[in-house]
């Protein structure tokens, strides 16, 4: 029984890696707005943050099972969107971890939703003051095992390091 799953995961990995990537990316972000609704809980922008970071890595996934010869240029493209999950990850990991007063005398950076500070301070003004965080972003609101931020961290490494390994063996093979 697990050498067959060994094997189809191998399968999987070798063959339809994009799909794959996909898929996982596009559940995630699904099962974190199912979630949202059934749990009643009120995600901070730096959450929503990371829920489009997992849409774009669907996306360059599905482009890059769609158009296999810019093969390389999709794995360095979820490679980078990986890396600024991870960034994201942490910075919301570090903001729950903080003291109270700590909390106290963060920037209001998550006092407007994410869209309203991206229409407002330009993209990557919104991007920069939703990364500086706030009170709401300090909240635990779910947890199993670990919490939304800690899964998305470690999500963000999976994608990272099984799209680095391909580039890998790829390099090796030519």
């Amino acid at each position: 029984m697990i050498k067959h799953l060994t094997s189809f995961i191998k399968t999987v990995y070798q063959n339809y890696f994009e799909i794959a990537s996909c898929l996982a990316a596009v559940l995630i972000v699904l099962m974190a707005i199912l979630m949202d609704h059934i749990l009643d809980l009120q995600a901070c922008p730096l959450c929503i943050l990371t829920r489009y970071i997992f849409g774009v890595i669907a996306v360059i996934s599905f482009i890059g099972f769609i158009y296999k010869k810019f093969d390389l240029l999709n794995k360095i493209l979820i490679i980078f969107t990986s890396i600024y999950g991870i960034v994201i990850s942490l910075r919301l990991i570090y903001i729950q971890n903080l003291s109270p007063e700590e909390v106290a005398m963060l920037p209001m950076g998550c006092g407007m939703p994410l869209e309203t500070q991206i229409e407002y301070f330009g993209f990557f003004g919104g991007l920069a003051n939703v990364y500086g965080g706030g009170p709401t972003c300090a909240e635990e609101s779910w947890r199993f095992i670990f919490n939304f931020a800690e899964w998305g961290l470690i999500f963000f490494l999976i994608y990272f390091m099984c799209t680095t390994s391909k580039i890998l063996r790829s390099s090796r093979q030519r």
